[in-house]
């Protein structure tokens, strides 16, 4: 402050007004953040002994408007004064010190399971503190594990979802589901959103990890209780849609090994199943992406969870797949409209692998593609050329190749694709650009004989070439690694030399 006094008298001297006008300001803010971390340094140290209520309520009003400002945040984010705060609001109990700097004494561990144990997961409606309070505990709790980045978190996190939907067990990784219990209460559904939102921001980046065998027992604990989250309604449908929909977001975001567990629990009456595995929870994850493909609102944000979700555990799971081919992608019978005309789920999925937004489109592509076992040929069968050649052409499939060319590794068995007696009658009439059969259009070269055919064929040839050579059109074609890329660079271009050969025949039939 001195130095910035010394410098506002040379400018003052200088008759540098401007000067000194910004030196003065930036001293009245300085002196504003050195004043306030002050104040916060007093009040935490004050609300810190045993306070009247209401010098208490108005010491923590204050507290809360000076935490707004980022500059004065240092007072109020040490390890004392946030144990301090956590024993007013009543998430834990003990002794506060004046300094508690050591990061050996677990501070945020109890915070954690206080909430866990004493708070968050009181079952009791009279010991149940107001929703509002509940979420304050969980954002906590969720700034506590991220600073911690630990499994523990995730356990502790699953242990209070478990008891906020009063979990019973009937085996280590399968949960009671009685068709007879009682509708998710709306703060019971409430809470469990937060919890999963948390659990998604804690762990998104293990989905491609291989977890250790502790690790993975505990995710597979968790993904059970996930699959009742599925299974079961709230009482007001758009809040078992918002439990299902962040349930499907943690989902994809735990490691794909540990999803097994949605396909192992006992068949029951009228379950779905394919070849003794049950299939309601696949079913039910189908019937939420059709769901959303009906709605038709916020594509991206809402879509690309399920179907990547759906995609990946079709990869890891040939049950799952060989399910959701069966009813999305029936065998062909009627193939008189387009793959994408039409409100099934297959053609609503077509219609997205066009969308605008890449990463849209790309993950509605994926999952037929994978249906397809990612076999070239029954794509584009399914789907028309002109469709598929967006997938294709990312992936360097464009010449037909049936090897994937993905890295991800993908358990498909060997079940056939039989045609059906009515596809295999209209099979050579098929337009495979559009995947339909087309009405059939009069023959052009009808009457021409075949010398007059290779004559036209040869000026067709010319008047591409023609076209090519002034850059009004640039022929492409496909290379040995089914990229594709413009003609002129690829080896034997008949089109090309043909035309060169032949420019002097055009330059005399032109005049």
């Amino acid at each position: 402050h001195g130095h910035r006094s010394g410098g506002i008298i040379q400018c003052i001297k200088r008759g540098d007004t401007a000067s000194v006008q910004i030196h003065l300001q930036e001293l009245n803010v300085n002196c504003l953040c050195f004043s306030f971390k002050n104040l916060a340094l007093v009040l935490v140290g004050f609300i810190r002994t045993e306070t009247q209520c209401n010098l208490l309520k108005v010491s923590l009003r204050s507290l809360r408007i000076l935490s707004r400002d980022k500059r004065v945040l240092a007072p109020l984010v040490t390890d004392s004064a946030l144990l301090t705060l956590a024993k007013l609001a009543g998430l834990t109990s003990g002794e506060t010190k004046e300094e508690l700097s050591d990061p050996d004494l677990n501070f945020y561990d109890n915070i954690i399971v206080s909430l866990a144990e004493a708070k968050l997961v009181s079952v009791s409606a009279s010991a149940s503190p107001p929703s509002s309070v509940q979420f304050y505990e969980l954002r906590l709790m969720f700034l506590m594990t991220a600073l911690r980045r630990e499994l523990r978190g995730v356990s502790i996190l699953t242990a209070a979802l478990e008891r906020c939907l009063e979990v019973q067990w009937k085996d280590q990784y399968e949960c009671v589901l009685d068709p007879a219990a009682p509708l998710i209460s709306l703060d019971a559904s409430q809470r469990a959103v937060e919890i999963l939102k948390i659990l998604f921001n804690i762990t998104y980046r293990t989905h491609r990890q291989e977890p250790k065998e502790e690790d993975a027992a505990q995710y597979r604990h968790l993904v059970a209780i996930l699959r009742l989250c599925l299974m079961r309604k709230c009482v007001l449908t758009e809040d078992t849609d918002e439990l299902q929909g962040h349930t499907i977001n943690l989902l994809s975001a735990l490691p794909l090994l540990c999803l097994d567990v949605l396909l192992q629990a006992p068949l029951a009456p009228g379950s779905e199943q394919l070849n003794g595995v049950n299939m309601d929870c696949v079913h039910n994850l189908l019937l939420f992406m059709e769901r959303r493909l009906e709605q038709g609102e916020k594509v991206k944000e809402k879509l690309t969870p399920i179907i990547n979700l759906l995609t990946e555990s079709c990869r890891a799971h040939r049950e799952t797949r060989k399910y959701l081919r069966n009813q999305i992608l029936p065998p062909l019978r009627d193939v008189s409209q387009r793959p994408e005309d039409g409100s099934t789920v297959k053609s609503r999925l077509v219609r997205l692998m066009t969308h605008l937004d890449t990463d849209v489109k790309h993950c509605a592509a994926d999952l037929i593609f994978v249906l397809c076992k990612e076999n070239v040929r029954r794509f584009v069968k399914y789907t028309g050329y002109g469709n598929a050649a967006g997938l294709l052409a990312t992936r360097g499939l464009l010449g037909g190749q049936c090897t994937p060319s993905s890295s991800i590794t993908a358990h498909f068995s060997s079940d056939s694709d039989s045609d059906t007696e009515e596809y295999r009658q209209v099979k050579d009439r098929i337009n495979p650009v559009t995947g339909r059969v087309e009405a059939q259009q009069p023959d052009p070269m009808e009457g021409m004989t075949e010398e007059e055919k290779e004559e036209e064929a040869k000026r067709l040839i010319m008047l591409f070439s023609k076209l090519s050579r002034e850059d009004i059109i640039q022929p492409m074609g496909v290379n040995s690694e089914g990229r594709l890329v413009p003609m002129a660079g690829l080896k034997g271009n008949s089109i090309t030399e043909e035309g060169h050969s032949d420019s002097e025949n055009e330059c005399e039939e032109e005049k």
